[in-house]
């Protein structure tokens, strides 16, 4: 046990403490712990009240924003650091709100991929989409999987449709713009797709250069639109490496799940090799975390790892788990429109801001 500053008396009982000194003696008598008194060590006072032989005005006061020895560390740790780190455990750029287009096209076009189902392809293609039309931009949405989960996230039945991607895919003569649709969002279009599409990846096996059939069908509309996003369906098969040679990116949308980031690599090895043998100008545009919940030390553990292994490649924005995406889907609109003041609304926004402050959207 260590004893009093003073000295323990030999009759003093084990168990005792010496009395903690007065606030006039702090000054001038050592700790109670018998440790050496630190430097200039300012008198102990409880907030608000003088110490002891102070003169009656009161000292002047030192300013909100200056960190002071008496300030808990964490204060003034957040000063020094500036903003609160986002997410993605990195300080969070405020993204400008993207300037008018004085005119539309050429399209930049985006990949949706992700050979894992589930992790917020479709969600993403529809949401980002309705966000970049916001903010006066023309854009195209492609349903590239057989599920027709896009085009019934927008309100259009694909089981009723005569003409879709199908048809432009596998029909010579076809014209894209014969196949697109309008949606009930203003400079948002669709091109649909339904389960006639699954038979194509095993028609196309034959064909020419069947890796860029895709690349061909949609070359006549991209002076109509500034953006296009295609949503792959949740393979790696040929219709994803149509998808693929037609882009000029890629945005990898991942759940924050463990599963969900082990397939990364092999996707990633699959990017490598279209660029290699097929589009040497596809880039990755990003990888966005999606399905986050900030209570669970999974989701951030997930985050973590992801960008330590992608760094700048992740971008800012997270997508939180929200129910109101389903709901949105339900009522075929996007969220941005469905409950435009949600967070899950906000997030879509930021996301098509970073997109168009990073060079990947016009």
């Amino acid at each position: 046990m260590r004893v009093g500053g003073q000295g323990a008396q030999a009759q003093q009982p084990p168990v005792s403490r010496p009395a903690a000194p007065s606030v006039a003696q702090g000054a001038s008598q050592g700790p109670a712990d018998g440790s050496a008194p630190a430097p200039d060590a300012a008198p102990v006072t409880a907030p608000g009240e003088a110490p002891a032989g102070a003169p009656a005005e009161a000292p002047a006061e030192v300013p909100h924003h200056v960190a002071t020895s008496a300030e808990p560390r964490a204060v003034q740790a957040e000063i020094e650091l500036g903003p609160q780190n986002g997410p993605t455990g990195r300080p969070v750029p405020t993204f400008p709100v993207p300037a008018p287009l004085d005119h539309h096209g050429p399209a930049r076009v985006i990949s949706m991929c992700n050979q894992k189902g589930g992790v917020g392809k479709t969600t993403t293609t529809i949401n980002l989409g309705a966000a970049l039309a916001e903010y006066g931009r023309r854009v195209l949405l492609v349903d590239f999987d057989p599920q027709g989960a896009l085009s019934a996230g927008l309100g259009i039945n694909p089981h009723e449709l005569d003409k879709t991607v199908y048809q432009l895919l596998m029909e010579r003569g076809t014209d894209v713009r014969e196949v697109i649709r309008e949606t009930s969002v203003e400079g948002l279009d669709l091109l649909p797709a339904n389960i006639d599409l699954s038979a194509a990846e095993v028609q196309l096996v034959g064909e020419v250069a069947r890796e860029s059939v895709l690349a061909r069908a949609l070359r006549p509309a991209l002076a109509d639109y500034d953006v296009v996003l295609i949503d792959c369906q949740p393979s790696l098969g040929l219709l994803t490496v149509n998808a693929l040679t037609a882009s000029h990116g890629v945005l990898i949308p991942l759940e924050c799940e463990f599963f969900a980031l082990r397939g990364v690599a092999l996707l990633v090895e699959t990017i490598e090799k279209v660029q290699e043998r097929l589009n040497p100008a596809l880039e990755i545009d990003g990888i966005l975390a999606t399905m986050y919940d900030g209570r669970t030390l999974h989701s951030r553990e997930v985050v973590t790892r992801v960008v330590d292994a992608f760094g700048d490649d992740v971008f800012h924005t997270v997508i939180g788990r929200t129910v109101k995406f389903p709901d949105a889907t339900v009522a075929a609109e996007p969220i941005t429109s469905y409950a435009g003041n949600h967070p899950g609304a906000e997030a879509y926004r930021q996301l098509a801001r970073e997109l168009v402050a990073r060079g990947d959207a016009a």
